[in-house]
């Protein structure tokens, strides 16, 4: 069984949002800016093929979310907009990239990947 910190209970992205609220499993409020979600998208197109993570700054019209499908207990994929759909966000992944205050930090104020 998934840890409760890595099992979502609630995902609120509401079209036209520019925020997805994800609520966790042991009583977390995720905050999740569409910036962050697809400047780190995780697929091949977007990071390649090195193994590094890092961001990519998205225009403004890549920003919005059209569709979250879930990938069987332990990833979302992401439809934007704009049609780009290859990234699958894994739990842990989402947890990560938490932009609430809690996790916030000079790091990801600086556009810097949060530690995975």
């Amino acid at each position: 069984m998934t840890e409760p910190q890595f099992r979502p209970v609630k995902i609120r992205s509401p079209r036209g949002a520019m925020t997805t609220e994800i609520d966790w499993a042991d009583g977390h409020k995720g905050i999740l800016p569409h910036e962050i979600l697809r400047g780190y998208c995780p697929c091949a197109g977007c990071q390649g093929h090195s193994g590094t993570i890092k961001f990519i700054q998205p225009s403004k019209n890549q920003l919005e979310i059209d569709a979250l499908e879930p990938v069987g207990n332990y990833a979302i994929k992401i439809v934007w907009f704009d049609g780009h759909d290859n990234g699958l966000y894994s739990y842990s992944y989402l947890r990560a990239l938490c932009q609430c205050p809690e996790h916030a930090t000079p790091e990801a104020e600086r556009g810097e990947l949060p530690r995975l």
